[in-house]
């Protein structure tokens, strides 16, 4: 059972709650444990505090031990996008490849056996899947951790992505609300803007949200993107619009609301991250995530007072601030009950086997390519081109890793 230190009051420790920071090094640091006390409950891990899986589940232990309903939270999709292999490249396709495949199942399969890795190291919260179509093909953040460019083909793999990670026991958070793909600015560096009407952003960027929400995914992360069909004068992240109404409102979302980090420039650029926390926390935003550039003591104190200070000044109603704080604490509840099913899959090699099947033969003497694997059952299937007497070459797609030995914790 968690105790909670006494001195702290319950607007300092909803406001606690609310932030998902990072740290650096590959144990907690002693200021990191003492916030769990006061309130913290959620950590964010990154590939700078992941040496082993050993290592990792030690690190999660140590969390646990502070207390023992934390929220450990990591960005591992697969592909291009991995933590827990980050040395050597991830086991797993990443969403390209997988949409490639066109196989529902096979995404099922792979986002359930990563998510078993996953729980098996007391990671309980994933920043996955990215459900965006990737609607501009010049997009330099999104590319290749969509599914496509296909509206029904990313919602489909959303959901199922959704439904295998959150069967292994591992909380998903589908993103980039309400839609990154459309994009041709990196939100790392600046402030992206989508020019498309509300009619396109319903018939495309908001179909594979829809599907996850009927899916069941338990966390939605917000996009600091500009949308002014949607709200012409606030990123998504700030924008009540988009996230109570909207979100909430519209696709009927009632799970946790995290934002992307706050420390990215399209954010702190032009509202700094104290206040860009405040609005994001009054918009419908749960949770901050803060942490992959500033991880430190001195950022959660930072973001601490300022949402404790915006309750005092008016800025911030205290209820929507003990909602989320809420949201948070439920999130917590179900990680610490949810059981995984036993895999029906091919365990740990269904990344490899999943990685062969997105392999295309490439002919080398003017030839059509043609695909090393099993027609997909999502769509109607081609024969197959004769194969070339020259020579051929296996080409890896985008989105999968190359080869590296399974990295796994020993289940507990």
């Amino acid at each position: 059972m968690t105790t909670l230190a006494s001195g702290t009051d319950t607007l300092t420790r909803d406001a606690l709650t609310v932030l998902q920071p990072g740290f650096t090094g590959t144990t907690a640091p002693d200021w990191l444990l003492r916030r769990l006390g006061e309130g913290l409950a959620s950590v964010g891990l990154f590939g700078r505090n992941i040496a082993s899986p050993d290592q990792l589940a030690a690190l999660t232990a140590q969390l646990r031990a502070e207390r023992d309903d934390v929220l450990v939270a990591i960005d591992e999709e697969g592909g291009d996008v991995t933590r827990l292999e980050v040395r050597t490249g991830s086991s797993f396709p990443g969403n390209h490849a997988l949409g490639a495949v066109d196989d529902v199942e096979l995404t099922r399969q792979v986002a359930h056996e990563l998510g078993r890795r996953l729980a098996a190291c007391g990671v309980n919260l994933n920043w996955a899947p990215s459900a965006d179509v990737n609607s501009d093909p010049r997009n330099p953040v999104i590319g290749v951790r969509s599914f496509g460019a296909d509206t029904e083909l990313a919602a489909r793999h959303t959901a199922a992505y959704v439904t295998g990670l959150q069967s292994a026991g591992v909380a998903a958070c589908t993103k980039h609300f309400p839609g990154h793909g459309d994009t041709a600015v990196d939100s790392h560096h600046a402030l992206p803007r989508i020019d498309v009407s509300a009619e396109v952003l319903t018939e495309r960027e908001l179909v594979p949200f829809r599907a996850a929400v009927a899916a069941g995914t338990r966390a939605v992360m917000s996009a600091h993107i500009l949308v002014p069909a949607l709200d012409p004068d606030r990123p998504a992240t700030l924008s009540r619009r988009i996230l109570t109404g909207l979100l909430r409102g519209e696709l009927g979302y009632d799970g946790l609301i995290v934002t992307d980090g706050m420390e990215m420039r399209a954010i702190a650029g032009a509202y700094g991250i104290e206040r860009g926390s405040v609005l994001a926390v009054a918009a419908g935003a749960d949770a901050i995530c803060v942490g992959g550039g500033l991880a430190d003591d001195a950022t959660v104190l930072r973001l601490r007072d300022a949402l404790v200070a915006a309750v005092r000044a008016g800025d911030l109603p205290e209820e929507r601030l003990a909602d989320a704080a809420d949201r948070v604490r439920a999130l917590a509840r179900w990680a610490s009950t949810a059981a995984g099913t036993p895999a029906k899959t091919r365990g740990s090699e269904i990344g490899l086997h999943a990685a062969r099947r997105a392999l295309t033969v490439t002919v080398a003497q003017g030839g059509e390519p043609r695909r090393a694997s099993s027609p997909s059952p999502n769509r109607p299937s081609s024969p197959p081109s004769p194969p070339s007497p020259t020579s051929r070459s296996a080409t890896r797609p985008p989105g999968v890793s190359p080869p590296s030995s399974s990295t796994s914790c020993r289940a507990r």
